[in-house]
């Protein structure tokens, strides 16, 4: 100091609190979900995820072939313009619409190593060496996978709400946001919710799969909820009053002159009678059963469920070719006209159930009848290809 003057590094020192630093005065100010969402909201998320990812877990372990956990949530709030932080490795991003039911978008969100576990899987392998890069081939089978796993999740989702709960066809992307990929998959609200789930397929994968939707999705998931819960608890609680009261609905319509009917009358004489009392005494006492909890778990998988199909009729084709002619061709058609298909003689036909290519056969005369042959049925692969 000079005399009374201040010197500049003692101004600035005084505005920053006594720090010479500015910059170690900045905090990273994480966003608090009790902020944005209550607890009794929060646990409400992690049911509505349990319930639904129970159905989802059983579906995705038939086609896998493979036993799958999805347990413990965690709901949390993100900021969008920090979507980077939370998702710092390559993930796989599947976006699913509500048509029915809700209006909104759910985000479901995994790591691109378990989405390429996932991929071999379905395309045959047993899971331990998956593809380096996800191809078209293995973004379409853990779109399956996915799409199975939704439709049993609104499936869930309409028993809880007590509606219909309809979803679009799922659409994925690969979301790698230092590359700047993906990034128009996630909502462009400002803050998003994120429910992660652990996920576990077998000894496979280890990990988490996360739910990512926008902040007043959620809270109208939850408002629709307790809504639902107040309507199923109305009922009960409104005849329980009136059973309560019976005195007061005979007091009320002897007020407005409106005369009891007998029936009525009996049933309250009968309420002051002490034979009436002694009958009561002597009705059995009647409580809710109680069943010891079943902790046995089965050693085998139910694979049953199957036959509950097996007798729903199927359509089967032979083609034995196809060809593309012009209107004028067409026309011209008459008896002895012959047309040339696309394959050659004694090349396989193609069988097809339900206009689905599935194998492929030689054509024979059984008697005086034609039949086919398989010769080859068609992969999983394959047919995972003729999806796109």
């Amino acid at each position: 100091m000079n005399g009374d003057m201040l010197s500049q590094d003692e101004i600035d020192a005084l505005l920053n609190g006594g720090l010479s630093d500015p910059e170690s005065m900045t905090e990273d100010i994480s966003l608090k979900v009790t902020d944005y969402l209550t607890e009794m909201e929060q646990d409400a998320l992690g049911e509505i995820g349990n319930i639904s990812f129970g159905s989802s877990a059983t579906a995705l372990s038939t086609l896998l072939n493979q036993k799958v956990e999805i347990t413990t949530p965690e709901v949390s709030i993100i900021d969008h313009a920090k979507l980077e932080e939370e998702f710092p490795h390559p993930y796989v991003a599947i976006q699913v619409k509500y048509t029915d039911g809700f209006s909104g978008v759910n985000i479901l969100v995994i790591k691109q190593t378990d989405a390429a576990i996932i991929a071999d899987l379905m395309l045959g392998g047993d899971g331990t060496s998956p593809a380096n890069e996800m191809g078209d081939i293995h973004l379409s089978a853990v779109q399956e996978a996915m799409n199975q796993m939704m439709g049993s999740a609104a499936t869930s989702m309409s028993s809880v709400f007590n509606k219909r709960v309809d979803i679009s066809p799922p659409t994925i992307e690969l979301l790698n946001l230092e590359a700047g990929e993906g990034t128009e998959t996630i909502p462009q609200q400002n803050l998003l919710v994120k429910i992660s789930f652990r996920l576990k397929i077998g000894e496979l994968i280890d990990s988490n799969i996360m739910q990512v939707l926008p902040v007043d999705f959620a809270k109208s998931l939850v408002e629709d909820l307790f809504s639902q819960t107040q309507e199923t608890t109305a009922v009960p609680e409104a005849s329980a009053s009136i059973q309560k009261e019976p005195e007061s609905q005979m007091a009320t319509m002897a007020e407005i002159n409106v005369q009891p009917t007998p029936s009525m009358v009996n049933e309250h004489n009968q309420s002051n009678d002490p034979q009436s009392e002694r009958k009561k005494e002597e009705m059995p006492h009647i409580q809710t059963a109680s069943f010891a909890e079943f902790t046995e778990t089965p050693t085998t998988p139910e694979i049953k469920n199957l036959d509950m199909l097996l007798d729903i009729p199927l359509q089967v084709t032979v083609e034995l070719g196809r060809t593309n002619r012009s209107v004028k061709d067409i026309l011209e058609l008459g008896s002895g006209s012959i047309i040339e298909l696309d394959k050659l003689a004694g090349e396989p036909v193609d069988i097809l159930v339900n206009n689905r290519l599935i194998a492929q056969g030689e054509v024979v005369v059984i008697d005086e009848n034609f039949g086919v042959r398989v010769t080859d049925i068609v992969s999983q692969k394959d047919r995972l290809k003729r999806l796109k």
